[in-house]
Protein backbone atom coordinates (compact mmCIF):
# COMPACT_ATOMS: atom_id res chain seq x y z
CA UNK A 1 0.00 0.00 0.00
CA UNK A 2 1.32 3.45 -0.85
CA UNK A 3 2.01 6.08 1.80
CA UNK A 4 -1.03 8.07 2.94
CA UNK A 5 -0.11 11.63 2.01
CA UNK A 6 -2.74 13.28 4.21
CA UNK A 7 -1.05 12.06 7.40
CA UNK A 8 2.15 13.43 8.92
CA UNK A 9 4.82 11.30 10.60
CA UNK A 10 2.79 11.22 13.84
CA UNK A 11 -0.44 10.17 12.10
CA UNK A 12 -2.08 13.60 12.36
CA UNK A 13 -4.15 14.86 9.44
CA UNK A 14 -2.55 17.49 7.22
CA UNK A 15 -3.11 19.23 3.94
CA UNK A 16 -0.56 17.99 1.41
CA UNK A 17 2.03 20.58 0.37
CA UNK A 18 1.84 20.78 -3.43
CA UNK A 19 4.21 23.76 -3.75
CA UNK A 20 6.92 21.73 -5.49
CA UNK A 21 4.59 20.03 -7.96
CA UNK A 22 4.32 21.16 -11.55
CA UNK A 23 1.19 22.87 -12.80
CA UNK A 24 -0.31 20.54 -15.41
CA UNK A 25 -3.61 20.05 -17.20
CA UNK A 26 -5.76 17.63 -15.23
CA UNK A 27 -9.21 16.18 -15.81
CA UNK A 28 -11.45 13.72 -13.97
CA UNK A 29 -14.73 12.02 -14.86
CA UNK A 30 -17.08 10.55 -12.26
CA UNK A 31 -20.52 8.96 -12.37
CA UNK A 32 -23.39 7.90 -10.15
CA UNK A 33 -27.02 6.90 -10.34
CA UNK A 34 -30.35 7.48 -8.65
CA UNK A 35 -32.94 4.74 -9.06
CA UNK A 36 -36.63 5.43 -8.57
CA UNK A 37 -40.14 4.30 -9.41
CA UNK A 38 -41.13 4.31 -13.08
CA UNK A 39 -43.73 6.98 -12.26
CA UNK A 40 -41.16 9.36 -10.72
CA UNK A 41 -38.75 8.76 -13.60
CA UNK A 42 -41.50 9.49 -16.12
CA UNK A 43 -42.41 12.74 -14.34
CA UNK A 44 -38.78 13.88 -14.43
CA UNK A 45 -38.43 13.01 -18.12
CA UNK A 46 -41.70 14.84 -18.92
CA UNK A 47 -40.76 17.91 -16.89
CA UNK A 48 -43.89 17.38 -14.78
CA UNK A 49 -42.42 17.73 -11.27
CA UNK A 50 -44.11 20.50 -9.25
CA UNK A 51 -40.79 21.88 -7.95
CA UNK A 52 -39.71 22.78 -11.49
CA UNK A 53 -37.08 21.63 -13.96
CA UNK A 54 -35.43 18.84 -11.97
CA UNK A 55 -32.68 18.10 -14.49
CA UNK A 56 -31.62 21.73 -14.98
CA UNK A 57 -31.59 22.33 -11.24
CA UNK A 58 -29.50 19.20 -10.59
CA UNK A 59 -27.03 20.22 -13.31
CA UNK A 60 -26.53 23.68 -11.79
CA UNK A 61 -26.24 22.19 -8.29
CA UNK A 62 -23.51 19.82 -9.49
CA UNK A 63 -21.55 22.63 -11.12
CA UNK A 64 -21.86 24.83 -8.03
CA UNK A 65 -20.76 21.99 -5.75
CA UNK A 66 -17.67 21.26 -7.84
CA UNK A 67 -16.64 24.90 -7.42
CA UNK A 68 -17.00 24.60 -3.61
CA UNK A 69 -15.39 21.21 -3.06
CA UNK A 70 -12.55 22.59 -0.93
CA UNK A 71 -15.14 24.04 1.46
CA UNK A 72 -16.90 20.67 1.81
CA UNK A 73 -14.08 18.10 1.86
CA UNK A 74 -11.44 18.54 4.58
CA UNK A 75 -7.84 18.79 3.32
CA UNK A 76 -8.92 19.41 -0.29
CA UNK A 77 -7.07 22.19 -2.11
CA UNK A 78 -9.13 25.00 -3.65
CA UNK A 79 -8.65 24.73 -7.41
CA UNK A 80 -9.15 27.12 -10.31
CA UNK A 81 -11.55 25.00 -12.34
CA UNK A 82 -11.38 25.53 -16.07
CA UNK A 83 -14.33 23.26 -16.89
CA UNK A 84 -17.20 21.53 -15.13
CA UNK A 85 -19.71 19.56 -17.18
CA UNK A 86 -22.63 17.70 -15.61
CA UNK A 87 -24.57 15.33 -17.87
CA UNK A 88 -27.87 13.83 -16.72
CA UNK A 89 -29.24 10.81 -18.56
CA UNK A 90 -32.81 10.00 -17.45
CA UNK A 91 -34.35 6.64 -18.30
CA UNK A 92 -37.31 4.50 -17.26
CA UNK A 93 -35.95 3.75 -13.76
CA UNK A 94 -33.86 6.76 -12.79
CA UNK A 95 -31.10 9.13 -13.80
CA UNK A 96 -27.40 8.54 -14.38
CA UNK A 97 -25.19 11.56 -13.68
CA UNK A 98 -21.74 11.98 -15.20
CA UNK A 99 -19.50 14.91 -14.30
CA UNK A 100 -16.25 16.10 -15.82
CA UNK A 101 -13.98 18.55 -14.02
CA UNK A 102 -10.79 20.09 -15.38
CA UNK A 103 -8.08 22.42 -14.15
CA UNK A 104 -4.51 23.50 -14.72
CA UNK A 105 -3.06 23.10 -11.25
CA UNK A 106 -0.67 21.24 -8.98
CA UNK A 107 -3.20 18.64 -7.86
CA UNK A 108 -6.02 16.64 -9.41
CA UNK A 109 -9.75 17.23 -9.75
CA UNK A 110 -11.14 13.81 -8.81
CA UNK A 111 -12.88 15.18 -5.71
CA UNK A 112 -14.50 17.98 -7.71
CA UNK A 113 -15.97 15.50 -10.23
CA UNK A 114 -17.19 13.21 -7.43
CA UNK A 115 -18.68 16.13 -5.49
CA UNK A 116 -20.51 17.34 -8.60
CA UNK A 117 -22.04 13.89 -9.12
CA UNK A 118 -23.00 13.47 -5.46
CA UNK A 119 -24.64 16.88 -5.21
CA UNK A 120 -26.52 16.50 -8.49
CA UNK A 121 -27.88 13.15 -7.25
CA UNK A 122 -28.91 14.63 -3.89
CA UNK A 123 -30.65 17.47 -5.73
CA UNK A 124 -32.56 14.98 -7.88
CA UNK A 125 -33.69 13.25 -4.68
CA UNK A 126 -34.73 16.52 -3.06
CA UNK A 127 -36.73 17.68 -6.05
CA UNK A 128 -38.52 14.35 -6.61
CA UNK A 129 -38.94 13.04 -3.04
CA UNK A 130 -42.66 13.90 -3.05
CA UNK A 131 -43.05 11.37 -5.89
CA UNK A 132 -40.88 8.59 -4.42
CA UNK A 133 -39.28 8.67 -0.98
CA UNK A 134 -37.69 5.26 -1.63
CA UNK A 135 -35.25 6.45 -4.28
CA UNK A 136 -31.78 4.93 -4.04
CA UNK A 137 -28.55 6.83 -4.68
CA UNK A 138 -25.48 4.76 -5.49
CA UNK A 139 -22.81 3.60 -7.87
CA UNK A 140 -20.83 6.82 -7.31
CA UNK A 141 -17.32 6.29 -8.60
CA UNK A 142 -14.42 7.73 -10.52
CA UNK A 143 -14.40 6.68 -14.17
CA UNK A 144 -11.15 8.26 -15.31
CA UNK A 145 -8.46 10.80 -14.55
CA UNK A 146 -5.85 12.47 -16.75
CA UNK A 147 -2.66 14.28 -15.89
CA UNK A 148 -0.46 14.69 -12.90
CA UNK A 149 2.50 12.74 -11.58
CA UNK A 150 0.59 9.45 -11.36
CA UNK A 151 -0.55 9.75 -14.99
CA UNK A 152 -3.77 8.66 -16.60
CA UNK A 153 -6.17 6.14 -15.07
CA UNK A 154 -9.36 4.53 -16.39
CA UNK A 155 -11.77 2.32 -14.41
Amino acid sequence: MSELTHLDETGAARMVDVAGKAVTAREAVATGRITMSPEAAAAIRAGAVKKGDVLATARIAGIMAAKRTAELIPLCHPLPLTKVLVDLAPDETGVTVTATAATEAQTGVEMEALTAVSTALLTLYDMAKALDKGMTIGEIRLLAKKGGKSGDWVA
